[in-house]
């Protein structure tokens, strides 16, 4: 099967294929593409001319593999495989089906000829318990579903319908959201299907498998409000103020867990606020995108699009994609919608929006941008072909920013 391949994301690992030190362990939310991408891996490999005796690729969901739940039947099954000399590279796809995987990771890691990836369920693979076992000896590649450029791009790879006009392209990658499989399905219902399904095993493999969750509609109910609610600024105690009103009652300690279990199956990323005039983080207010926005469509029956919140989520996806920190800025009143920082330290402020046709919302945007005094980069995006120009601060075309792989 020929695969699409996800080159920004690649040429991020790219570096570590051979290094036989470091454990490169692949999150994000299920079914974004994990398994894909470490497959793409393998096949590059093989391309670069490596031995397809020294790759053993594991994945633990498959028939076959399903009965090794332990460190030994791990490493037994290992050891099965006849190698030649020279670097070994392990995949184990769904690692954590087997208890103490750490110890037999971290056992072929020291012998100093295995290269190892590893996926595997959220949660457990960003719990304390593998820094622990694996004294810091790894590193984390983040993958989220698709960015809108990889959705236009991965349409076209598979000859699917797509409309010249990126508006309407925009329509739909928001209410079908970037899980790759979506792409099969021809029929919405069909998508939508798939995307519920999706919610109901993140929360039976990821969530109540370890979280003890004594009030299931709570949960629920705390789990939609947030859903819902992406891109809005609130506090622990202004969310359990909310769902109060909607007849929630709620602990604020009991609130944490279930957002901060949210969190970890990557179905929540939070993002915090920055006061650029004090430099400092402010406590206690927060936005929380989502990793697709298929999630609000699916637990909706509401198809309008709110394209505030919308491409502000579209936005923060494909920042992060791009390996750009983002935190939402506060010059006194005003509100910077995105502070980016790339891995040299450069910094970009970014306000996004439907239009700024008109002259109230041109201003309502350009002001916090103009509030700011460093010398950093400032940006306005905004659906419009037609381009403002103000103070030095550029206004692009979002749409046409993103599927350009641009960067700020």
């Amino acid at each position: 099967m020929e695969l699409f391949v996800r080159e920004k994301y690649l040429k991020k690992i790219r570096g570590f294929y051979d290094d036989v030190e470091t454990i490169k362990i692949i999150t994000g939310v299920r079914r974004c593409g994990k398994s894909c991408l470490m497959e793409t891996v393998r096949r590059e490999l093989i391309a670069l001319g490596v031995d397809e005796r020294n790759i053993i690729f594991l994945d633990l969901d498959k028939k076959g593999y399903r009965k090794i739940k332990t460190a030994d039947g791990l490493e037994e099954l290992i050891d099965s495989f006849a190698v030649a000399n020279g670097t070994k590279y392990l995949f184990i796809d769904e690692v954590q089906n087997v208890k103490d995987f750490e110890e037999v990771v971290n056992g072929y890691r020291s012998e100093g000829e295995y290269s190892i990836f590893l996926t595997g369920s959220n949660s457990y693979l960003l719990s304390g318990e593998l820094a622990t076992k694996l004294t810091g000896r790894y590193v984390e590649f983040e993958l989220f579903p698709l960015s809108f450029d990889e959705y236009l791009e991965m349409k076209a790879f598979y000859n699917k319908p797509m409309n010249a006009n990126l508006l309407v392209e925009l329509n739909n990658y928001l209410q079908e959201g970037g899980f790759p499989k979506v792409m099969q399905y021809e029929n919405f219902v069909d998508k939508r299907i798939y995307i519920n399904a999706v919610i109901d095993e993140i929360f039976a493999k990821d969530i109540k498998a370890r979280l003890k969750i004594r009030y299931m509609e709570v949960f629920n109910s705390v789990r939609n409000f947030v859903i819902n609610n992406f891109g809005a600024t609130f506090s622990i105690n202004s969310l359990r103020d909310a769902l109060k009103k909607n007849g929630i009652a709620i602990k604020p300690q009991t609130l944490t867990r279930y957002i901060e279990a949210l969190e970890q199956a990557k179905i929540l990323y939070k993002c915090d606020r920055f006061d650029l005039r004090s430099k400092r983080a402010l406590m206690g207010e927060k936005k929380y995108y989502l990793a697709d926005t298929s999630f609000y469509f699916a637990l909706n029956t509401d198809n309008r699009i709110n394209f505030g919140p919308a491409l502000e989520n579209m936005l923060y996806v494909y920042a992060r994609s791009m390996d750009y920190s983002v935190s939402v800025g506060r010059i006194g009143n005003l509100e910077c919608d995105f502070i980016l920082r790339d891995n040299e330290l450069n910094y970009a402020y970014v306000q996004v929006a439907y239009t700024i046709i008109d002259k109230a919302t041109e201003d309502r945007e350009y002001a916090p941008l103009e509030a700011i005094k460093d010398s950093y980069p400032k940006y306005v995006l905004t659906t419009d072909y037609l381009q403002q120009k103000r103070g030095g601060i550029q206004h692009l075309n979002v749409l046409e920013f993103i599927k350009n792989h641009a960067r700020f």
